[in-house]
């Protein structure tokens, strides 16, 4: 089922993602000659809109869009390639503005999809931290956040496990996040964890070690008082764009200084998590509820915003970046390098991924 709700996902965020490309495409009368749902082999064609086919691909999750001429073609001056270049609504005719634009809208898209999933859950009641300046009903204290392997994590506790009593030999905790590491820092005994997640209720016993945060008694978790945060629909759209601006901000600043560490050999890769390891979060957020699938799927669609920002070809920034060169440049890059980069940095893209899926594959067992 955890399979399914990805696709699902991950559907929606690519075609969001090039529904963005494909509006602007044609606002600024540029031909797109297809626009799939899934990827190829093509199964049937469901209509045409905007002079556009939409088809049905067997490969059921994702999409794409294909602009007229956003790929430079290799044909020399004079040929029929170099003649349909110079077409009207060819891609590589526009201005380089237009072709900005149409390049940076799938990015927005993403933003736009981000902020609508953010919003909605700010109507139906969005999990957030109490010391938000926004109405918060029913705190509790809630694990936010469990380190691999950690004895909570072997246990079974997972991020968003609200704790509803902790208890050591009959003596109960205060359910604060500073009485409850103040707790366990004391023990050495198990300690009974209750947790309700996604409205059941569980026990767990653990044993705390030492050595994982100095040398105190620890099972490897952090917590924060979180309640339900419900506004009205005028009052969540705009809190929605607000913490969607502030989710991009610091994902663009964590990205950022991952980038930085790994250009000087300190970055911890065992943090990055590909497919495999979203499915099972994916299955994580159901158990929690659909809130927080909501707020789970918004916070990818916001990393798919800042990653395809990134300057690398194959990526929508990569490809803003050559369009920044031809600018100052005042020419055209040649087809050929164009095209052997952009090659070149999907092939990049493709390994990497492979390297992260077997690193989850890993982390499973």
């Amino acid at each position: 089922m955890s399979i399914i709700f990805f696709i699902i996902i991950l559907s929606a965020l690519v075609i969001v993602h090039e529904l963005g490309h494909f509006l602007v495409a044609r606002k600024c009368r540029i031909r797109v000659d297809e626009f799939g749902l899934g990827f190829p082999p093509r199964a049937k064609t469901l209509f045409t809109w905007q002079d556009t086919p939409f088809t049905l691909n067997w490969l059921p999750f994702g999409g794409f869009v294909k602009i007229f001429g956003e790929n430079p073609s290799l044909g020399e001056v004079g040929t029929a390639a170099a003649a349909e270049s110079l077409a009207a609504d060819n891609f590589q005719s526009k201005n380089r503005g237009i072709q900005a634009t149409v390049l940076a809208a799938g990015v927005m898209g993403n933003f736009l999809f981000a902020w609508l999933l953010i919003s909605l859950g700010f109507v139906i009641g969005l999990p957030a931290p109490a010391n938000l300046l926004l109405p918060v009903e029913n705190a509790s204290t809630v694990i936010t956040t469990v380190l691999p392997a950690s004895p909570a994590a072997v246990a079974g506790l997972k991020s968003g496990d609200t704790i509803i009593s902790l208890s050591r030999n009959g003596v109960e905790a205060q359910l604060t996040p500073e009485a409850v590491s103040l707790f366990i820092a004391e023990s050495a005994e198990s300690i009974t964890f209750t947790v309700e997640r996604g409205g059941k209720i569980f026990t767990k016993s653990i044993m705390p070690e030492a050595g994982i945060i100095g040398d105190k008694p620890a099972v490897g978790v952090a917590m924060d008082i979180i309640g339900t945060v419900k506004l009205s629909p005028h009052k969540a759209i705009w809190h929605g764009l607000k913490t969607t601006f502030e989710l991009t901000k610091l994902t663009g600043q964590a990205i950022g200084t991952f980038i930085s560490q790994a250009f000087g050999g300190r970055a911890d890769f065992s943090g990055l998590t590909g497919p495999v390891g979203i499915i099972g979060m994916v299955g994580d957020m159901r158990e929690l509820g659909f809130v927080n699938l909501l707020t789970f799927t918004a916070i990818i669609s916001i990393n798919l915003t800042i990653i395809n920002l990134l300057p690398f070809p194959a990526l929508d920034g990569g490809r803003l970046l050559f369009v920044g060169i031809e600018t100052v440049s005042r020419r055209p890059i040649p087809p050929r390098i164009f095209n052997a980069l952009d090659t070149a940095g999907l092939a990049i893209l493709i390994f990497l991924m492979f390297l992260i899926t077997i690193q989850d594959i890993r982390n499973m067992f």
